[in-house]
């Protein structure tokens, strides 16, 4: 069964800065990314990476704008809402999960913070 060892052999193996921040609980530095966060959950492996704070005020047209990228713009994970964040989440499953599937999601979400924060952050001052 796959484990902990196997997520730090494809850590090493992507070649980013990482630590180990609990028992089976990494952040990542992935293209300026420093809030990446991948977890041993069970039997899946969780990646979520803070966006930015939630905005005060009218959200009708922000929360919109995440559901279309979502059906759009998002081959692996989601845009959500976690407490006061906007945050990009995936679950992959531990036992088949091989480097090529790993490293997608990691390059996705890298992917999505570049392409879709420019749109996302000007709902930072619309509030």
């Amino acid at each position: 069964m796959k484990g902990r060892e196997d997520i730090e052999s494809y850590l090493l193996k992507l070649g980013l800065p990482w630590e180990q921040i609990g028992p089976e609980m990494w952040s990542l530095q992935a293209d300026s990314s420093e809030n990446l966060v991948v977890t041993i959950a069970g039997p899946v492996v969780v990646f979520r990476l803070k966006v930015m704070n939630l905005p005060v005020g009218s959200r009708e047209t922000l929360l919109e704008t995440l559901l279309r990228l979502n059906a759009t713009e998002m081959v692996h994970g989601a845009f959500g809402i976690e407490g006061a964040s906007i945050v990009i989440v995936n679950a992959l499953e531990l036992e088949n999960l091989d480097f090529n599937e790993f490293q997608a999601v990691i390059d996705d979400i890298a992917m999505a913070v570049s392409k879709h924060y420019p749109v996302l952050s000007k709902f930072r001052t619309a509030a």
